[in-house]
């Protein structure tokens, strides 16, 4: 028995939510843009192989592979329903970047607690994978926070809640709205990106956030798209991580010269996407960050919607 599961990529914070709004991304043209896992059954002791164009970005030493962490999470899960592990091994494909901006460990953690789950029966409810999805991330970025795995496993637009037992819920989202997500081919670590942010905001940055993401949420909600895209402004990272960047703000102000509705950073960077409602502006932005972001082979460029699906199982082989 064998079963493969993908999971998207997917843009934390949408500027205006700081650890708090993610969206799952899946380009027009057909591209999966995520990581895959397999598991399937095995007569020998457990193995876990990396293939991939990023596989080379992991560790040789498969115990160093977040994806091995997520099988000992899973059956410690297993354990303590007291149901019996199987014999298994594991196949990671790793398609995104390390270090992208779009949530390249979250695609692979909810991958492998994906296809775990389905190769196992769905043994843990959707709220337990969940749980395990952001410990296990939590593992990578130094924090507990779910605003890349609860997009990438549930798909849509997600508002992180974490409390009452909700860890997320859906907002609406412009079905109109094209994202060009552009990866400049350079590595920025999620620990990095955190520590240039202040330790401290000032009250009007504070109030800033709120009432930017509140009108958001609302306008979300109302379908007042002109507001949702007013909205899309960052007080609390943008303003340290650009730094980061280079060419940010050239990529902002060609994007505004063709009509982008906002422009931002992906998660800690140095993805930028940039929001459109025009396909052929789209199309014309994406050239020209091909020609002037990226900076090596390793760099891409797409033009997404919103994922609905999120991760799912695709199947039985890679």
């Amino acid at each position: 028995m064998s079963v493969v599961a993908y999971a998207p990529a997917s843009t934390a914070n949408v500027s205006v939510g700081f650890d708090v709004l993610g969206a799952a991304m899946a380009p027009v043209d057909g591209t999966m843009l995520g990581d895959r896992v397999l598991v399937a059954d095995t007569s020998g002791d457990f193995t876990l192989q990396s293939v991939g164009e990023f596989a080379h970005k992991l560790p040789e030493d498969f115990t160093q592979n977040i994806v091995y962490d997520c099988y000992l999470a899973y059956g410690k899960a297993l354990e303590q329903k007291g149901l019996p592990q199987k014999p298994l091994t594991m196949i990671l494909e790793k398609n995104m970047p390390v270090g992208s901006g779009l949530g390249s460990s979250a695609t692979s953690i909810v991958a492998a607690f994906v296809a775990l789950n389905a190769f196992y029966d769905n043994a843990l409810s959707e709220h337990e994978l969940m749980l395990l999805m952001g410990e296990l991330e939590g593992q990578i970025s130094g924090s507990l926070h779910y605003d890349n795995v609860a997009p990438c496993h549930f798909g849509g637009l997600q508002l992180v809640i974490d409390e009452a037992d909700v860890v997320s819920q859906t907002l609406p989202s412009f079905d109109d709205w094209y994202f060009v997500l552009c990866y400049p081919g350079i590595n920025i670590s999620t620990s990095a990106a955190r520590n240039i942010l202040p330790a401290q905001y000032r009250r009007q940055d504070c109030l800033t956030y709120g009432r930017r993401l509140a009108g958001f949420v609302h306008a979300c909600h109302t379908g007042q798209e002109p507001i949702a895209a007013a909205m899309l402004k960052d007080v609390i990272a943008e303003p340290y991580r650009a730094q980061l960047i280079p060419g940010f703000e050239l990529v902002r102000e060609q994007a505004a010269s063709l009509g982008a509705l906002a422009t931002g950073i992906s998660g800690s960077g140095p993805t930028v996407f940039c929001v459109l409602k025009d396909l052929g502006q789209a199309e014309k932005l994406k050239a020209w960050l091909a020609e002037h972001f990226i900076q090596n082979q390793d760099g891409f460029c797409h033009i997404c919607k919103i994922d609905t699906e999120g991760a799912r199982v695709t199947g039985t082989t890679l």
